[in-house]
């Protein structure tokens, strides 16, 4: 049984369908956006959208952006030569928050994980080969400590190791099973800097 009109439970059944969104806060927001002034309402809509249609992968990194080219790219401060490997735009995130790395980044929108059918064809590991082809010294796999991540840190360490760039893995300090966007940037810039060669 409904306890709501149809349009609210519409909302909240939508807003349920979000990561790590349960019924109870779908149900705190549906109620929140309708007590919203409708300008508001409308705002936020119209930024979702042009999110969506305006926001696309990087030409170079594949990270997510509205440019052509990233911020980070783009930059003609940042070290070209050094390119740390992530698995997604909001580890890169993590590690911008140190402002200790100056080198740029190269997204893989995911991990190698065969039990979930993911393959090494099924990441941005194309785009990451075809960069190396330019002025690389190294490159510093920050992939999670998880067996997808570890799986796909060797599996890119075996591509690299042949063309004779540098190649190496942030240092433990993440620890096992973390996603780098939860931990804080201490431990991530230890991670970085006590990073061994593969």
């Amino acid at each position: 049984m409904d306890y709501y009109s149809s349009q609210i439970t519409k909302l909240i059944e939508e807003l349920s369908r979000l990561p790590g969104i349960g019924n109870k806060s779908a149900a705190r927001l549906a109620f929140h956006m309708i007590n919203m002034p409708k300008e508001q309402v409308e705002q936020l809509a119209n930024t979702m959208i042009e999110a969506r249609n305006n926001v696309r992968y990087c030409k170079e990194c594949c990270t997510l952006t509205d440019q052509e080219l990233c911020p980070i790219c783009a930059s003609t401060e940042r070290d070209h030569q050094t390119i740390m490997v992530v698995e997604n735009t909001r580890d890169m995130g993590a590690y911008e928050k140190t402002g200790k790395y100056n080198g740029v980044y190269h997204v893989l929108h995911g991990a190698i994980s065969p039990m979930l059918g993911i393959g090494p064809g099924d990441i941005r590991l194309k785009e990451l080969m075809a960069r190396l082809q330019g002025d690389v010294k190294e490159v510093i796999i920050a992939t999670n400590s998880s067996l997808e991540g570890e799986t796909t840190a060797m599996y890119i360490s075996k591509l690299i190791k042949p063309t004779g760039i540098k190649v190496s893995r942030i240092a433990s300090g993440v620890p096992v099973g973390g996603d780098l966007e939860y931990i804080d940037e201490v431990t991530l810039l230890r991670a970085l800097e006590g990073r061994t060669e593969l």
